[in-house]
């Protein structure tokens, strides 16, 4: 099937079938009504999809659009409860399909069978709505009685969401993988260190899992002789700018992994160490002498073998994870998923869900257009996709030949001018991919 093909039965399962059965089953219907689930769900996703602040008489416009006439008061008074629970069943239906491209020929990427990365973001959410989705508490940096957090892992050379599900904003990142797929052999996860477990990184190995990861600063490491490591001290006696060297991980674990280390610029260096000045003193607190000299290096630990990954190009891999944080810095930039016009707790929750079905539905129709990651902006492509949202909403409700033909028109759209344009003090990630592949093109 392909994608076109792919994102007209999802819609149509999730925006249809699955709306239609959670507006019942809520109570958001009660009786036959002209504004059925399906329709309600379609008006807020399409009209938040298209412009994140609009207001309730744009959002009826928008309705028009999806066969229905309703008055801005009659959208504002259905904004209760049982829509919330409406749309956060639509929600979890749309997370539930994944859509995926053909694989992108990326000779540094297809070495593994996959390529995926996860992380996690917060929502801060109303104290009202703490018994519904419940937050980390108003001492910490995440501070609220309520918030909720997106667990994401999506699979970079095909673009495929191979994970989205929302939690309570307390929830550690550690716990939440555990409702993760188990991956394939040979394929590689990059994280952060929210997800950062030894036990994990060793089951991953033992399933053959390839991963790289950033060195979670109180973790021992130990030398092939068994003897404890000082990092501060290892990395001074090699007096080297770069290091790969064989390590053992863990007091318990010692498992076996590459180190590999990088002096950063003294730029970027400086920075760091302000940052941990900064943060450290928020907290009352003086940061040790040896985290500050740390902060002149990048240091990551990975089980994937020298003859597959050099250190050069295990840096550039790295980058790789940041593609995930821009994923959600759209989401909150573009999609304002975060933000709302209004201080009524049920109907911002509404459309916190709503927004959330909406970036997913672009997510699909950014697929529409072919992956081209990391080549891709995605800030431009979002701007093509909300410029043809209530045109894709009005074929929707009109027919599938028109909604494939929109889809026809949005693909020709996102193939120009999407393109991240070529730096040259600083690099993009698909510049560098680019580049750190041609010396293993040539081999024979």
């Amino acid at each position: 099937m392909d994608i076109i093909s792919q994102v007209t039965s999802a819609m149509q399962t999730v925006l249809t079938t699955v709306a239609d059965s959670a507006a019942v089953a809520s109570g958001f219907l009660k009786r036959k009504r002209k504004l059925t689930g399906a329709r309600m769900v379609q008006t807020l996703v399409f009209g938040w999809l298209a412009n994140p602040e609009s207001t309730y008489d744009e959002l009826a416009q928008t309705a028009g659009s999806v066969g229905i006439s309703i008055t801005r008061q009659g959208i504002e008074q259905r904004l209760t409860k049982p829509a919330t629970e409406m749309l956060k069943t639509t929600l979890d239906a749309a997370a539930e399909q994944v859509l995926a491209c053909c694989p992108q020929a990326i000779p540094l990427l297809s070495r593994f069978n996959g390529v995926y990365i996860q992380d996690s973001s917060w929502i801060t959410l109303p104290d009202e709505l703490a018994d519904v989705w419940a937050g980390c508490g108003t001492n910490t940096d995440k501070g609220g009685k309520a918030s909720l957090k997106i667990q994401l892992r999506f699979e970079m050379l095909t673009g495929a969401f191979e994970h989205l599900s929302v939690t309570d904003g307390k929830t550690h990142d550690g716990k939440a993988q555990k409702e993760f797929d188990t991956l394939a052999a040979g394929s590689l996860r990059l994280a952060d260190l929210g997800y950062f477990s030894l036990n994990e990184l060793k089951q991953l190995t033992d399933d053959k899992v390839f991963w790289l990861s950033r060195l979670k600063a109180n973790c021992q490491l130990f030398d092939t002789d068994d003897t404890l490591v000082c990092l501060l001290k290892w990395l001074k006696a090699h007096n080297s700018c770069q290091l790969d060297c064989p390590i053992l991980l863990g007091k318990q674990a010692k498992l076996p992994v590459r180190l590999l280390a990088q002096r950063v610029s003294q730029q970027v260096a400086n920075k760091r160490k302000r940052q941990i000045k900064k943060q450290a003193k928020s907290k009352g607190k003086t940061p040790s002498f040896s985290r500050l000299a740390l902060a002149d290096w990048d240091i990551y630990i990975t089980n994937i073998p020298m003859e597959q990954l050099t250190v050069d190009e295990a840096f550039v891999l790295a980058r790789v994870r940041w593609q995930i944080e821009l994923m959600f810095k759209l989401f909150k930039s573009s999609g304002q998923i975060d933000e709302s016009r209004s201080s009524k707790p049920i109907r911002i929750l509404c459309e916190v869900y709503a927004k959330l079905i909406a970036m997913i539905i672009q997510h699909w129709i950014l697929l529409v257009g072919g992956w081209r990651y990391p080549e891709y902006s995605f800030q431009k492509a979002a701007k093509v996709v909300a410029k043809y949202a209530l045109a894709i909403a009005a074929g929707y409700a009109s027919s599938v030949v028109r909604l494939i033909a929109t889809f026809e028109d949005v693909k020709r759209a996102l193939a120009n001018g999407c393109q991240i344009s070529a730096r040259k003090s600083k690099p993009s990630t698909f510049q560098l991919l680019q580049k750190v592949a041609q010396p293993l093109q040539q081999k024979p």
